[in-house]
């Protein structure tokens, strides 16, 4: 039977304004790992403190989790002037603090000096840190501000997105913020309450102030079960990150609750001590510093079982430094090292070793025979280890698991230097090759093959010195572009680092968080935090 038309519109209508409840108000909830370490923008270092500064905290420019392209956010235009030393950035006008305070140059002005004041210690400033010498700051109007640094920052703009302005003027000081939510509430150890900011300054399309969630509830919660078992029960709106058996837990409770967003771009990889005072047989050492042997071990990898098994099919074969997610940095010219255990034992023959009765024996005599450290309790290294473990064996070599705790770990890796391989990772924050030039220049201490050298041990090493300060020094992208591109190329080549997988972006998203995208970069889910809405009985029930 048809329905009258009349009772179609009064549909369309109902939906219409039931869509409008979905779209605001409401409760956000989600969980911290850890209680933040200080509600101060510019010291913050640890993950949750870094969560309230992304949720709270305008910045000049902002990289978009998803195109990964920068944007302008509290500044509308940029130039980079005097030989890349100078930023000059062209402000919105009329904006507010949370608590009413206006904004203009004199805050921006007020931030940098903080942040690269020596006194303050700040880790975000750290990064500005190119060159002896006093940042100069120049209000040139309300609404321009020019930045000079004593040495050119390449990728300079990039790091605004992790710089809050705070006010030079409010009394809330640095709780006075330009983000999207303030916190309201700090419960030690139990939760903080952020509120929508009453002055944010961005609207939608259709002209209506954004953001659209009231308020965010964010509980201190380190048990991964109980925060599991609150994400089905619809306590918390999602998990921002998990690994891969919580996310097949999730697969099984709620399949539509799951996101795989693709590798991310953390990297697990092992390497071998090559450090020349190491306590370890001089035969030993020339194992660990010859590239045939480095190489014909990463050959003997599996390492898609590595990402099958271990990870459950959600990780990728990893092929260096820089992982494919970072769309433009990644050199697309290179794959992962193929498993191939024939072309490994062909390598190896160019060094003197030979198959003696199922034994892989050096020039010498010497069994081939080493043990790999890892650190207890990590089950997917712990897995990882056993199945390289297994891969050595049918090339002849035997391989010891060792899992230590982190300190001791630590202790071997840095001081005492009494360990033969290590298996590890690496967690990436930056899109940006600078953020790596702590492990890559050989004068490093992460250089964790052989730290701290005092000139590089190998051509090789000294080249990606060069390439890396050449890159850093420069302002041209598609310059340092190939810089960069070379390091990898001889990275993937020597492979001091033997890359193995790059573990997936997974997270849990409830169907009643609507307009959640999650990306591969942190934080995967509340990226476009303004933008994201409850569902309408969701809203109603909080």
């Amino acid at each position: 039977m048809r329905k009258p038309l009349t009772h179609l519109v009064l549909l369309i209508v109902a939906l219409l304004a039931g869509d409008s409840v979905a779209q605001s108000g409401g409760e956000l909830r989600f969980c911290l790992r850890s209680e933040p370490k200080t509600l101060n923008p510019l010291l913050m270092s640890d993950d949750s403190s870094e969560t309230i500064r992304y949720l709270t905290g305008g910045v000049l420019l902002r990289v978009n989790r998803l195109t990964q392209d920068l944007e302008p956010e509290l500044a509308t235009a940029w130039k980079l002037t005097n030989a890349g030393k100078t930023i000059t950035f062209k402000l919105r006008e009329n904006l507010r603090f949370s608590d009413g305070t206006t904004f203009s140059a004199d805050d921006v002005a007020y931030t940098i000096q903080q942040l690269m004041d020596p006194a303050v210690h700040s880790p975000t400033g750290d990064a500005f840190r190119s060159g002896e010498g006093k940042v100069q700051t120049q209000a040139l109007a309300n609404n321009r501000i020019a930045i000079t640094f004593s040495a050119p920052i390449a990728g300079l703009d990039k790091l605004f997105d992790q710089v809050a302005i705070i006010s030079a003027k409010s009394p809330q000081k640095e709780m006075a913020v330009l983000g999207p939510y303030y916190v309201a509430e700090n419960k030690a150890g139990a939760y903080l309450i952020l509120k929508r900011n009453p002055n944010y300054w961005k609207r939608d399309s259709t002209g209506r102030p954004l953001p659209y969630i009231d308020a965010i509830r964010l509980d201190i919660q380190q048990n991964r079960d109980i925060e599991m078992l609150r994400l089905v029960r619809g306590e918390i709106d999602f998990i921002n990150s998990l690994d891969a058996e919580y996310f097949d837990r999730v697969m099984s409770e709620n399949p539509t609750m799951a996101h795989d967003a693709g590798a991310s771009l953390d990297a697990e990889f092992m390497w071998f001590n090559q450090v020349p005072s190491s306590p370890l047989p001089s035969y030993k050492k020339t194992w660990f510093t010859s590239t045939n042997f480095r190489r014909a071990i990463s050959e003997a990898i599996n390492r898609d079982d590595l990402a099958r098994i271990a990870f459950r099919g959600r990780a990728r074969p990893a092929v260096g430094p820089i992982s494919p997610a970072n769309k433009f940095w990644f050199n697309s010219k290179l794959q992962p090292h193929p498993f191939d255990q024939k072309s490994a034992l062909q390598r190896l023959s160019l060094d003197g070793f030979h198959l003696q009765n199922g034994a892989l024996r050096d020039r010498e005599g010497h069994v081939v025979e080493f043990s790999i450290i890892t650190n207890s309790g990590n089950k997917y290294r712990e897995r990882m280890a056993t199945m390289i473990q297994q891969d050595l064996t049918a090339i002849g070599i035997k391989l010891n698991v060792v899992t230590l705790d982190f300190p001791s770990l630590i202790e071997r890796m840095t001081r005492t230097f009494d360990y033969e391989a290590c298996l590890l990772g690496l967690v990436n924050n930056e899109l940006d090759p600078n953020s790596q030039m702590n492990v890559w220049l050989s004068s490093a201490e992460n250089h964790q093959w052989n730290p701290s050298q005092k000139t590089p041990a190998k051509p090789w090493e000294a080249e990606i010195d060069k390439l890396m300060r050449a890159q850093a020094s420069t302002l041209n992208a598609a310059t340092r572009k190939e810089f960069v591109d070379k390091v990898q190329q001889i990275a993937w080549e020597q492979e001091p680092f033997i890359y193995l997988v790059n573990k997936n972006a997974l997270s849990a998203v409830s169907p009643s968080l609507h307009n959640a995208h999650p990306v591969v970069l942190r934080p995967q889910v509340y990226w476009n935090i303004d933008q994201l809405s409850l569902g309408a009985e969701v809203a109603r029930n909080r």
